[in-house]
């Protein structure tokens, strides 16, 4: 399973690092929330678990500044060396990488000052495993962060795009959006903090932050959608050629609902998950 989702992100890496300005300015807000959340100060050390092409690396590599170190881990080599170009390219010079899957235990000493996962942890099959490695990685004190979709009824665009997709493989019916390793597997009111608590964590708090993806058109978000990699194209893999198209011209077709004459802009809503490691 995990070669596997290996693969599928070494696929989506190159169009995920191509559509890092976008991604960056979706998740500005919510990514300076982590960053506050995370009590950084110069001369941390960060944990980056589920790193992807480095958009939010580049910005807590930054914030700790050139005496602090920021190891940045995925499960795809081909992303991480996306990364790694996108951080030598910024000029940093305090990040490490490490292919790593986040369910499993971290090979460093434990001595962490934070660890953070922006949209990665909702992917674990075994998020109990992801948050206990994360636990032992951190010092005492050390502070855990993690952003993760909200409820489907808030994240319409993505809701929409599923049932379309869903439809044209024949899969409708009463599957659960809360499947574990899905976008949605955290969303589940008090998922998150219970398993933030059940790890040991303290200091838990879950808040809700308005994350609208504002692009020129709906055409525009599907092709983001197609070259950054989704559980809609696994979804779609099975497909010929021809279903697949028609399948995604339906889906751009039922996203048009979300344009407007100024552009288009898709409502989304985030989890920001932080914690604590007691001391």
């Amino acid at each position: 399973m995990t070669d596997a989702v290996a693969s599928a992100w070494d696929r989506a890496a190159e169009g995920w690092s191509r559509n890092t300005p976008a991604v960056h300015a979706w998740l500005r807000q919510a990514t300076a929330a982590m960053l506050a959340q995370a009590r950084l100060q110069a001369g941390a050390r960060v944990l980056d678990l589920a790193a992807g092409a480095g958009d939010q690396t580049r910005d807590i590599a930054q914030a700790v500044g050139p005496t602090g170190a920021v190891l940045a881990t995925d499960i795809s080599p081909k992303i991480l060396d996306f990364a790694r170009r996108n951080i030598e390219e910024a000029g940093l010079t305090n990040v490490r990488f490490a292919v790593a899957d986040a369910q499993q235990p971290v090979h460093e000493q434990a001595s962490f000052d934070a660890v953070m996962c922006r949209l990665g942890l909702m992917l674990c099959m075994n998020p109990a495993a992801a948050l206990a490695a994360a636990f032992d990685a951190l010092r005492p004190g050390g502070r855990y962060v993690a952003l993760v979709f909200g409820d489907p009824a808030n994240n319409p665009c993505i809701a929409t795009m599923m049932k379309v997709a869903r439809k044209h493989r024949g899969l409708e019916g009463s599957n659960s959006p809360y499947v574990d390793g899905g976008l949605f597997s955290l969303a589940a009111p008090g998922r998150l903090a219970s398993l933030l608590i059940e790890a040991g964590y303290a200091e838990v708090t879950v808040e809700s932050i308005a994350a609208p993806f504002e692009l020129p058109d709906a055409a525009a978000y599907v092709d983001f959608v197609r070259s950054s990699g989704s559980p809609i194209i696994e979804i779609l893999a099975p497909l010929d050629a021809p279903a697949r198209e028609a399948a995604w011209r339906d889906i751009e077709e039922a996203l048009q609902r979300f344009g407007s004459p100024s552009g288009w802009c898709g409502p989304n809503e985030l989890l920001l998950g932080s914690a604590t490691r007691p001391a």
